[in-house]
């Protein structure tokens, strides 16, 4: 099955597909109306997409099933090479998407024990749809920005994760996205909801192969983190250099609640992604740790967006940049802290190393303290790589890649350490390729 082209009898048809209840099908069809009316992004890269050149759903898969051998062969062997089924073993749980549908997905008996629920939204709004209604789309509404119009026109995929109260998780959940197709679109939907006293960490991979067309990733990410509750949200995206990566992820984060985005950004043509805290409870913290890195042909527009509403909340951000052979990586952020946001902190730091003298960097900030009793902090540094630095590493006998390999990853060590050691393993060999 295959949709391509965008329009009102295509979204239609994605419903009917899903066999979904009539909220849903109204809500796709207010978004594609807003998709319709909504404009390009003002803003960041410059780049033309053919919208109905863009397939919009496709599926290889005749069902969701918890068992790779009931999967078919030719793709399990793909995640197999992957990786993707190996690394089972170290999680808690796992779900896996293939071009529109999640194909593959399984949680350890113990969290079935604890209430914990981890599924496909589109299972989600099955199974429990009084729950999915109270939170969906309420972070981020389908008027905001045209992509994400666009997602709720046609989304396909993405996870499900309810943590019930007073509930830890000893190991991590984990998500993975697959294209494998020309001038595919992949609009998974993901919504987490932390519930008060609870802990999750949530881990995302991404890979695509490498065709000359170009293909589209418009996700959307809701995270509702409660009341004295934590939440870390880990990916590394390694789309190919043909993907336009468009994402909104934002989280809503309540009292003395924290919410961590690790966030790293390798491949795609383009990417636009600026994770955002609203940080509403009082003493409600938000981070958010970005590594971003531009080769040729690669625009890297990512950032992070930090609004405090209550009183004593602090974020930080923390943004790494590297740019080469023409490469652009820049920084786009937003602090905004509210007048009734009393005795607020953020912290914003931004690290750009450019390898060579054709790529490029910038720094956009947007930093607002609108109240006398708060702090804003913004630093921001461009370099390259010591000559003194490659000298000393040269002089002991390290060839000059290797060299200048070795500080690239001293530069972004501050990312790499809060990654699960078998994904700071796969970092270190993607950034080698990249290099």
């Amino acid at each position: 099955m295959e949709i391509q082209g965008i329009n009102e009898d295509n979204v239609k048809a994605i419903s009917t597909i899903k066999q979904e209840d009539k909220w849903i099908l109204d809500y796709r069809i207010d978004s594609y109306k807003k998709f319709c009316n909504l404009p390009m992004p003002s803003f960041g890269p410059k780049f033309n997409i053919d919208f109905n050149n863009i397939i919009y759903y496709k599926s290889n898969s005749q069902g969701l099933e918890n068992n790779w051998e009931n999967v078919d062969n030719n793709i399990a062997c793909e995640f197999k090479n992957l990786g993707v089924i190996d690394s089972e073993k170290k999680l808690d749980g796992i779900g896996v998407q293939y071009e529109s549908e999640v194909i593959y997905h399984n949680m350890i008996e113990e969290l079935d024990k604890k209430k914990v629920i981890f599924t496909s939204i589109e299972d989600a709004m099955k199974k429990y749809p009084e729950l999915v209604k109270k939170y969906f789309a309420t972070i981020v509404k389908n008027d905001e920005n045209k992509f994400a119009a666009l997602n709720g026109a046609v989304f396909s995929g993405g996870s499900f994760i309810y943590i019930p109260p007073n509930t830890k998780l000893d190991r991590p959940l984990h998500s993975y996205f697959r294209i494998n197709s020309r001038s595919m679109g992949q609009f998974e939907r993901t919504l987490i909801i932390v519930d008060d006293n609870s802990d999750l960490h949530y881990v995302e991979g991404c890979t695509a192969t490498n065709y000359s067309d170009s293909s589209l990733h418009a996700a959307v990410v809701e995270i509702y983190v409660g009341k004295n509750s934590k939440c870390r949200y880990s990916t590394v995206q390694n789309w190919a250099h043909n993907v336009l990566n468009l994402v909104t992820k934002r989280a809503l984060v309540e009292e003395n609640g924290t919410m961590e985005w690790i966030d790293g950004n390798i491949g795609s043509k383009v990417t636009m992604k600026y994770p955002s805290c609203i940080l509403k409870g009082d003493n409600s913290n938000g981070t958010c740790i970005t590594i971003s890195v531009a080769t040729s042909s690669q625009q890297q527009d990512t950032g992070a967006r930090m609004i405090h509403l209550g009183k004593n909340t602090k974020s930080n951000i923390i943004s790494k940049s590297i740019a080469k052979n023409g490469g652009n990586a820049s920084y786009r952020g937003k602090v905004d802290i509210k007048d009734k946001a009393l005795n607020s902190e953020a912290m914003v730091k931004c690290d750009t190393l450019i390898l060579d003298q054709i790529s490029k960097s910038d720094t956009y900030p947007t930093n607002i303290c609108s109240n006398n009793t708060s702090s804003l902090e913004h630093e921001a540094t461009v370099s390259k790589i010591s000559e003194e630095k490659l000298f000393y590493l040269m002089s002991r006998g390290v060839s000059k890649e290797k060299a200048i390999e070795l500080i690239v990853l001293g530069f972004i060590e501050k990312f790499r350490e809060e990654l699960p050691l078998e994904y700071a393993v796969e970092l270190n060999q993607l950034l080698k390729k990249n290099l």
